[in-house]
């Protein structure tokens, strides 16, 4: 199933599959280093687990997706 990605995510994601931490700050409206805690104290954040590549986390377009559109994580 494919979750229909709003128009403002869309223009930050801008056809990529991830997001760095800032960008998933901004779509949720959380300091990165909010978002940094929650994963670093739970696993995870907003029941959303990201993706690590090198020294960054990123986290899935389409989860993010469901997360603003009422649809959960």
């Amino acid at each position: 199933m494919t979750a229909h990605i709003p128009a403002a995510l869309a223009e930050v994601s801008k056809g990529r599959d991830l997001l760095d931490t800032a960008e998933f700050g901004k779509a949720t409206i959380r300091a990165p280093q909010t978002i940094r805690k929650n994963y670093c104290l739970t696993g995870h954040c907003f029941g959303i687990r990201p993706v690590k590549i090198g020294n960054r986390l990123m986290w899935p377009v389409t989860e993010v997706a469901r997360l603003l559109t009422g649809e959960g994580a």
